[in-house]
């Protein structure tokens, strides 16, 4: 099993993130940490192969953490997951050594890609680490293993409608404890309300969500989503 410390300095986001890794074979979450100095007291404490490490930490960026790990001399594995999408930042990640860098909002398959991906190039370096010395053929293997295609997006979704928004309002709406608004949606989601209400009426007539009315004093009844568990 390869062992993986989960890093998001947002609790339920860190709680998603392992449930997806949870549910790819071999993969088994270690560990969750929700600040650099916990990501680093666990790296220390050993066991873990990989790392899912988000960049906005509280108390450093996830960058600062991946030096210091070098710096101590633990070579873990580290998958960036962030909103951070400047070049600036993927650069600095590629030079200490990320192995991939996933954009947040994400996919659960673009994440079982990428950890397939790690997966392969473990096995690579086995198969040929017992050599002792690799010649080119093995060498192209190796970072070979790295490469990914691109998950194909779902069938059947409106033109205008992106697979990581679906991914990602499916989320906000399976984990909710009581069921939203549009209104509270964009605000999970960060998204405009206008988008979040398009959204909401694709899933509920694809029957991913449940609709239900709030009818108050005056006005307009409020619409409230909540997730079909299948």
């Amino acid at each position: 099993m390869i062992d993986v410390l989960v890093v998001d300095d947002d609790f339920r986001v860190a709680e998603i993130n392992a449930k997806y890794v949870g549910k790819v074979p071999g993969f088994r979450v270690a560990a969750r940490a929700h600040s650099a100095a916990q990501a680093l007291a666990s790296v220390q404490r050993g066991a873990i192969d990989l790392v899912l490490l988000d960049h906005y930490l509280p108390d450093q960026t996830g960058l600062e953490l991946v030096h210091r790990m070098r710096e101590q001399g633990h070579g873990t594995d580290v998958i960036m997951i962030t909103a951070a999408g400047d070049v600036a930042t993927v650069q600095a990640a590629m030079r200490l050594g990320a192995l991939h860098y996933l954009v947040k909002p994400f996919t659960f398959a673009a994440l079982r890609t990428r950890l397939d991906s790690y997966a392969a190039l473990r096995r690579t370096v086995d198969r040929v680490g017992g050599r002792g010395i690799a010649g080119q053929e093995q060498v192209d293997r190796i970072f070979g293993a790295l490469r990914t295609t691109p998950a194909p997006s779902s069938p059947g979704l409106p033109s205008g409608h992106s697979e990581p928004t679906t991914d990602l309002i499916c989320r906000v709406l399976h984990h909710a404890e009581h069921p939203l608004s549009a209104h509270e949606v964009a605000a999970e989601t960060g998204l405009s309300r206008s988008t979040a209400q398009r959204y909401l009426r694709h899933l509920e007539q694809a029957g991913r969500l449940r609709l239900s009315l709030k009818y108050g004093d005056t006005g307009r009844p409020e619409h409230l989503y909540a997730w079909v568990t299948p």
